[in-house]
C-alpha cells in the first residue's frame, strides 16, 4: 500500500494538480483574450486577480471533473495499451495521448450532460485545442513522474531535511 502510494497515487495528485492549474490558466488566458479582443482595456493586475479567482472558482468543479477524467484516462491507458511494455517511449507517447483524448471527450461531454460549457475558453477550437494540450502535458507529467518516482524521492528528502533542521 505505501508503494502504491509513493510510485502511483502522489504522483498522479501532483499530476492533477499541474494540470488543472495549467488548464485552468489557459481557460483564463481565452477569456481575457477574448475581453480584449472586444475592446475592455485589460490591466496587469486585474488579469492576475482574474487569474486566481478562476483557479479557486473552479478548482472544486474543474479540478475534480480534471482528476476524475486522467483517473479513466490513465487506467485505461495503463490497462489497454501498457500490458505488456513498459519502454519509455511508448508511456510518454500512450499517457500523453490518453491525457489529450481525455480532455477532448471530457470537454465534449460537458455540453451534452450539463447542458452547458463549463470553461469559456474552450468554446473555440483554439480554446478546445489549447485544453487538449494541457491534458496531453498532464500525461506527460504522469508519465515522467511515476517513471522516475520523482515526487516519493522529494517528500522524502523534505521529511528528513525537516528532522535534521529542528
Amino acid at each position: 500500500m505505501v508503494q502504491f502510494v509513493k510510485s502511483v497515487a502522489l504522483p498522479f495528485l501532483a499530476t492533477c494538480l499541474f494540470t488543472f492549474v495549467l488548464a485552468s490558466t489557459l481557460h483564463s488566458a481565452f477569456v481575457l483574450k477574448g475581453l480584449i479582443d472586444i475592446g475592455i482595456n485589460v490591466r496587469p493586475f486585474d488579469a492576475l486577480t482574474m487569474l486566481l479567482q478562476d483557479m479557486l472558482g473552479l478548482l472544486p468543479t474543474y479540478g475534480v471533473i480534471i482528476l476524475l477524467t486522467l483517473a479513466l484516462a490513465f487506467s485505461f491507458a495503463r490497462f489497454s495499451f501498457l500490458r505488456h511494455t513498459q519502454r519509455g517511449d511508448i508511456r510518454l507517447f500512450t499517457y500523453a495521448l490518453a491525457g489529450a483524448v481525455g480532455f477532448l471527450v471530457m470537454l465534449s461531454a460537458m455540453q451534452p450532460i450539463l447542458n452547458v460549457t463549463l470553461i469559456a475558453g474552450a468554446r473555440g477550437i483554439t480554446g478546445l485545442l489549447a485544453q487538449c494540450a494541457a491534458g496531453c502535458m498532464g500525461g506527460l507529467s504522469f508519465a515522467v513522474l511515476t517513471r522516475y518516482r520523482f515526487i516519493s524521492s522529494l517528500i522524502i528528502f523534505i521529511a528528513k531535511y525537516k528532522r535534521t533542521t529542528m
